[in-house]
């Protein structure tokens, strides 16, 4: 096994003492990113908590930003030009806007009756 050597400042020093054998998983983690940012899920959240009207549901659509972005994945999609950590983030995009069809779809009695 690779054996790295770091130099810390003493404070982080007595941190890493105390996590002791759990180091090498703590260090995976944190090298592990969401597929898309935080701040997607949290505003996809932040809607539903608000105890949204149908009308507000039917309406409900993604950010200016993530659409820019989603516009930017799938033209490099369609141009085969997709990193694998970019593949993933607009895979989840995929899974999050299927959730939001089925919610979708789940309000359109209230709009019809």
């Amino acid at each position: 096994m690779p054996r790295i050597t770091l130099e810390v400042s003493e404070e982080l020093s007595q941190q890493l003492a105390q996590v002791g054998d759990r180091l090498p998983e703590l260090l995976a983690l944190s090298l592990q990113q969401p597929a898309v940012p935080a701040q997607v899920y949290r505003y996809i959240l932040d809607f539903l908590a608000s105890s949204p009207t149908p009308e507000q549901i039917a309406e409900f659509k993604p950010t200016p930003e993530m659409q820019e972005r989603l516009r930017t994945l799938l033209t490099r999609s369609n141009a085969g030009e997709l990193t694998p950590t970019e593949l993933k983030e607009l895979d989840e995009y995929e899974r999050i806007e299927h959730l939001v069809v089925m919610i979708k779809a789940g309000n359109l009695s209230y709009l019809t009756s």
